[in-house]
């Protein structure tokens, strides 16, 4: 009987040993995935920082380049109705999980760079406004502001390969769908980028 006894506690206490492991070991895994998600959020979070520099810098400069080239309208109107279509977009901590609307807000954010791009062309045409120190202080923030933005989107996508890796690899992947943790969407290329652009002089 004691014997008995003893290897019926010998057992009981052996799966309660690998239920306190699973769980320890669930939680572990758990945490990896919530501090994975969290980089992703941090990561998101600068990149809406430079997209938001951007757009604040945008009235100064068209201001600036309006006074020069008046006949430049149309430019200059695609670039504020761009501006505008980005500020109207209600960007929630909830886009990270819904590919429409992350696809949506790069979009935007896409049309608003290429119209500042057909914008910093046009002023080619006026050498006065090239010399122009406002207009030049300008140009320098956005460059730098476009080149801020880039690190941020490749530094966000960094992040996002990582938390996606994490969810979709086994045993984590079970913990993530149990969880409801969800992959994110990546910052993609432009359409048409991989054409190179036509140079003609």
């Amino acid at each position: 009987m004691n014997r008995t006894l003893a290897i019926t506690l010998g057992i009981i206490g052996g799966l309660l040993l690998i239920v306190v492991l699973a769980v320890v070991w669930g939680i572990s895994v758990y945490n990896r995935i919530v501090t994975a998600e969290e980089g992703v959020k941090s990561a998101w979070s600068q990149v809406e920082n430079q997209y938001q520099r951007r757009f604040d810098l945008i009235p100064n400069l068209v201001e600036t380049v309006k006074g020069f080239a008046k006949q430049e309208r149309e430019v200059l109107e695609n670039v504020t109705n761009a501006r505008a279509r980005v500020g109207q977009l209600n960007v929630t901590p909830e886009i990270l999980n819904d590919p429409q609307a992350f696809a949506k807000f790069q979009q935007a954010q896409d049309g608003l760079g290429s119209a500042l791009s057909r914008l910093l062309v046009v002023t080619e045409n006026y050498p006065t406004l090239r010399s122009n120190e406002n207009f030049l202080t300008l140009q320098s923030q956005l460059e730098g502001t476009e080149n801020r933005i880039s690190v941020e989107r490749r530094r966000f996508n960094e992040a996002v390969q990582s938390y996606n890796t994490m969810i979709r690899r086994f045993p984590a992947s079970s913990i993530a769908s149990m969880t409801g943790f969800k992959e994110k969407a990546y910052f993609a290329a432009v359409t048409g980028a991989e054409q190179a652009p036509q140079v003609k002089f």
